[in-house]
């Protein structure tokens, strides 16, 4: 008796429309979030981070920039001859500056680019149509954008990456992080929306 009587309440679900979208949520009246991972403090000290090592190999590259002090000697003595080898050489001088403006602005452009394609949270908009994604941004104040769902695809299914979910949006370079640390409060919606491969 139970059996059929759940029998004919899943056929009622399936035969009216509104019941079936329901049922499926693909396509949600409201907004509904799909991932959550929220990590501000930890945004906020790598900005910092970022910040004072790029200030650190700046003030390094001003210091091998200036000239060093040339003791003052007597007119007749003699001038020792210098090698390839002296680093108060000018090229040996440039050759560090170059090198400390370099690895100062390596560090601020990996900071950088992490804290933009860190994901705080995916949003699938009111449709299911479009989607909102958050970053985390430098010093985890968070920016966000909204693109359509056909333009975003998951390179890999939740179970088959350890740590990282990448994602990729058509139209923007490098992959967006999703940490699968994070909660996922709905994760059939998510893997039939926002984590199904899309060729693109």
């Amino acid at each position: 008796m139970a059996a059929a009587g759940q029998r004919r309440l899943v056929q009622l679900v399936l035969r009216d429309p509104a019941a079936r979208r329901t049922l499926h949520g693909a396509t949600p009246p409201q907004d509904v979030l799909l991932f959550e991972h929220e990590r501000g403090g930890f945004f906020t000290v790598l900005g910092l981070f970022c910040a004072a090592q790029g200030v650190f190999w700046a003030s390094l590259a001003g210091a091998a920039l200036a000239r060093p002090p040339v003791p003052a000697r007597p007119l007749d003595a003699e001038v020792p001859e210098r090698g390839r080898f002296d680093v108060r050489s000018a090229l040996w001088r440039y050759g560090l500056a170059v090198g400390c403006g370099a690895i100062g602005t390596l560090v601020l452009a990996a900071g950088l680019l992490f804290s933009l394609r860190s994901v705080r949270s995916v949003m699938l908009l009111a449709g299911g149509k479009r989607v909102t994604l958050t970053t985390h941004a430098p010093f985890g104040l968070g920016a966000h954008f909204t693109v359509p769902l056909n333009q975003v695809s998951c390179m890999a299914h939740r179970g088959e990456v350890p740590a990282m979910l990448p994602l990729k949006v058509k139209g923007r370079r490098f992959y967006f992080l999703l940490d699968k640390a994070g909660h996922f409060p709905n994760t059939k919606l998510f893997d039939n929306t926002v984590g199904a491969y899309r060729s693109l």
